[in-house]
This record gives structure tokens, C-alpha cells and sequence, in this order.
């Protein structure tokens, strides 16, 4: 068996939002909410050790 070129079909045309000036590809509106998504995370979620740290500080 060859080597796979890729997992999905990539000779289709490209799904697009349109909206008034606006226009996007689905797939990079995929990818910018996961990043804000990571990025929500990594300012709620403490620090490894943070409770470690609070304690030494007691």
C-alpha cells in the first residue's frame, strides 16, 4: 500500500463564509476558535504547583 497523500479529499472546491466584505475558509475559522479556545484555558486554569507554591508561602 503507498503512502497516504491525505486523510480527506482535497481536490473539492474550498467551503467559504461570505459575510457583506467578509470571507473566510471554513477550515481557518476551524483553527482561530480552537486557538481562542486554548488560549480561554490557558488563562483560567492554574499553574502546575501554584497550590504547592501557596502552601510554602503559609
Amino acid at each position: 500500500m503507498g503512502v497516504m497523500g491525505a486523510v480527506f479529499n482535497l481536490n473539492g472546491p474550498a467551503h467559504v463564509v461570505h459575510w457583506h466584505f467578509f470571507q473566510m475558509s471554513v477550515s481557518n475559522i476551524v483553527v482561530i476558535v480552537l486557538m481562542l479556545v486554548v488560549f480561554a484555558l490557558a488563562i483560567m486554569l492554574p499553574f502546575p504547583g501554584a497550590a504547592r507554591r501557596r502552601e510554602s508561602r503559609s
